[in-house]
């Protein structure tokens, strides 16, 4: 497996004036990423701070084979179906300092 560094931001659905938590399907889209990270794609998500009160923007850490995978993955969030969030950037992440300590936390 290899580690890849996601960037997300608000798409053209996003809801301007509302935060993250007031958007439509917020509780499907938490059930969807809590289901990836149950599952080990994503070892790491959340917003850039203050970036969930307006036009939001998400870093994920992703355990998978390749890039497509990840988008693949993605692609099936409620948020990304609805256009509500748009990946930004997929980069692959080569870890040096906790590597270690990231990999004992990773499945597989």
């Amino acid at each position: 497996m290899s580690y890849f560094v996601v960037i997300r931001e608000a798409g053209p659905a996003w809801l301007d004036g509302k935060g993250a938590f007031d958007q439509p399907d917020v509780q499907a889209h938490a059930a969807y990423m809590n289901r990836l990270a149950d599952d080990g794609v994503l070892l790491f998500a959340g917003p850039v701070g203050g970036s969930e009160q307006g036009r939001i923007r998400v870093v994920l850490v992703a355990s998978a084979e390749t890039e497509a995978e990840i988008r693949s993955c993605l692609a099936d969030d409620p948020w990304a179906r609805a256009d509500r969030l748009t990946i930004s950037s997929i980069e692959a992440w080569n870890v040096i300092v906790g590597g270690d300590r990231l990999a004992a936390m990773t499945p597989g």
